[in-house]
């Protein structure tokens, strides 16, 4: 075991001691083995750092770690002082492509499958950073002469109601960018600063800390500040690099780390080019839903099992202004923990929009463990798409989002208890099998089958496909949460509380009857039946409106006043509880008694195998034998304050 040092006042030819430092966390990174440690010293570091090895096991890890108590930037940018004057506010810089090396954000346009706005190759991976606040990109120089305020972005086209731009006075400052065979020029309106007297950066690189070759496992990145990455689009059907990420290998642990301004994505645990590479926008012979069936099996050939890819470790970081996703990851995020980290102010500049889009968003999250993170101003807080199997979204805080989860065809056994939803637009539901204990639900739910996409189901706890099916809708358990109305919808679907369940069976016997009541038959007949659900003990406040079949509820018109308040770093919860609200049946669930879902046929419970019994509330509190509905134990009549993050 080793330990290299690094610091801004070193040489790469030095010897990598404390007293004889590298220059650049590449070169340490270029010699560090299985079991070593590379301190890096304060300052500022602009490289993309590419580990050339691994470690070997969770106790001969590589750790890339910043020295205690001092900071560490690294960026992939670099900083401008050559810029000209070109009129008014709008100023230049010339620079020789070679600047970039073989990799010029400036001609890589941004795109790919499921990218739907702009679809005219308008927008790059480059971007100007004024004293750090990031720019728009326009589509001409007189765009840049002529900058008007962009106040709303673009939505799904199920939706009502328009995204809006975080901080639109910011839309004015712009950037453009014209090449050729040899010369990038890039034009930027300052709004009367001068560049050459502030702190003003362009993106450079690609990636910040990224290993450029596959199966790199077990290393630690503690305690760093990245930034500024001009990391490209990432649908499932692409490769997925981003500003830090593991690139296709097994046992990162990513901790305390502020990651911030990637122009996609900022953590990714997720997949690898061989798999396919935006083959539909290339190709257009195939959907991309076929070419991302055609994903997971490529990837078991080249195999993806627990034994070789997933089980990272995300935890503890602060990540924000990134223009796509917070944490993206797709087969890549297999077996891992994402907990306790903040994660804010993703896609909310809204420069373009695509399918891929959310704080944290995951396909194939298989035995994934989401917990106790605080994720708010995204344009979606969480999207788990495809293959959300043994996934549990737990004890998390999720507030002032456009929306705050979104389940798609997938197939259960997910979990979802104990969460603060306090957006106004809670939930879409797009998948099957899914159980919603004790969470605290302030806004609409949105609901659908899809009955004309056939997605992967796996054994339990592997990678294996078990089979492939439809989403039917339904097959859910919704215990003991609270449900307020409103008046807000924004889609033609949207509810306050779980009346859209009217018309669904509460049994699987139930169900069975009903299909052989059809006669003989196979798809057709399960097409045209609605599959159980079961809802019991749910508290349904403001207007909120219960299943027409459950049992054990309380419902009355009265507001709660629930507010989410942030003060001097800390955020509580406030809300107003009536007695009756605390007088609901009820008792704790657990693995037994949740069942499993109907097509799956797999238990809900821990990524070990063994049984899950949901007996501690938000805080950790333990949950008496008659819990209360919502995320907290303890509720008193009257109005609560309840500190939810900081200490």
């Amino acid at each position: 075991m080793r330990e290299y040092h690094v610091a801004v006042t070193g040489c790469d030819s030095n010897s990598g001691t404390k007293d004889q430092p590298f220059r650049t966390i590449s070169r340490a990174a270029s010699l560090a083995m299985p079991g070593d440690r590379v301190i890096v010293h304060e300052g500022e570091y602009r490289e993309w750092v590419k580990p050339a090895q691994g470690g070997t096991g969770s106790v001969s890890r590589i750790t890339y770690e910043a020295a205690e108590g001092e900071r560490v930037v690294i960026k992939g940018s670099e900083r401008i002082t050559s810029w000209e004057p070109v009129e008014g506010s709008v100023w230049k810089a010339v620079l020789p492509n070679s600047f970039f090396g073989t990799y010029n954000p400036y001609q890589e346009v941004l795109g790919g499958d499921w990218f739907i706005y702009p679809a005219d190759n308008s927008l790059h991976t480059g971007d100007v950073y004024l004293n750090g606040k990031s720019f728009y990109e326009a589509k001409s120089l007189d765009e840049v002469k002529n900058p008007v305020i962009r106040t709303e972005g673009v939505n799904p086209p199920w939706m009502k109601h328009p995204e809006a731009i975080l901080q639109p006075e910011d839309t004015v400052f712009q950037w453009y960018a014209e090449t050729d065979r040899d010369t990038t020029v890039i034009y930027a309106n300052f709004q009367g600063a001068n560049p050459n007297e502030e702190l003003t950066e362009i993106n450079v690189r690609k990636c910040c800390f990224y290993p450029e070759k596959t199966g790199i496992n077990y290393i630690t990145v503690r305690g760093f500040e990245m930034a500024q990455a001009a990391c490209p689009w990432t649908p499932p059907t692409a490769d997925q690099p981003g500003l830090l990420g593991t690139n296709w290998s097994k046992g990162w642990i990513i901790e305390n780390n502020r990651i911030h301004d990637a122009r996609c994505s900022g953590i990714s645990i997720g997949k690898e080019a061989s798999t396919g590479h935006n083959l539909c926008t290339r190709t257009h012979r195939k959907p991309g839903y076929q070419y991302q069936m055609e994903a997971v099996f490529r990837a078991r050939q080249i195999g993806w099992s627990k034994e070789t890819i997933g089980s990272h470790v995300i935890r503890n970081n602060e990540i924000y202004d990134c223009g796509q996703n917070g944490i993206v990851g797709h087969m890549g995020c297999v077996f891992s923990e994402i907990a306790h980290n903040h994660i804010y102010n993703i896609a909310v500049k809204h420069e373009y929009f695509g399918y891929e889009i959310g704080g944290i968003k995951l396909h194939a999250a298989i035995d994934v463990q989401i917990h106790h993170n605080n994720i708010h101003n995204c344009t979606l807080g969480t999207w788990l798409d495809w293959q959300a199997q043994g996934t549990r979204v737990s004890k998390n805080l999720y507030y002032a989002n456009d929306r705050d989860l979104m389940v798609e065809v997938t197939h259960g056994p997910y979990l979802v208890d104990n969460n603060i939803f306090a957006s106004s637009y809670n939930f879409d539901n797009i998948a099957q099998g899914g159980a919603y204990l004790h969470n605290l639900c302030c806004g609409t739910m949105r609901r659908e089958d899809v009955l004309d996409r056939s997605t992967p189901y796996h054994f339990p706890h592997t990678t294996e496909v078990a089979g492939t099916t439809v989403v039917y809708s339904g097959d859910d358990r919704i215990f003991q949460n609270i449900f307020l109305g409103g008046t807000v919808t924004y889609t033609e679907q949207s509810v306050h509380g779980t009346e859209g369940y009217n018309g669904h069976t509460n049994s699987l016997e139930e169900y069975i009857n009903d299909v052989v009541s059809r006669g003989n038959g196979d798809l057709e007949q399960f097409k045209h039946v609605k599959q159980p659900v079961y809802i019991r003990g749910n508290a349904y406040l403001k207007g909120a409106k219960p299943y027409e079949r459950e049992e054990n509820t309380y419902v009355s018109d009265t507001d709660p006043a629930v507010r989410i308040v942030e003060e001097d770093g800390k955020t509580y919860l406030e809300l107003n509880v009536e007695k009756g609200m605390l007088e609901i049946p009820a008792e704790v669930y657990g693995t037994e008694k949740l069942g499993m879902p109907r097509i799956t046929e797999a238990p809900y419970e821990n990524p070990d195998g063994t049984p899950i019994v949901f007996d501690t509330d938000y805080l950790g509190q333990a949950r008496s034998g008659q819990p209360a509905a919502g995320p907290m134990e303890g509720l008193k009549e009257g109005m609560n304050r309840i500190l939810v993050w900081g200490e």
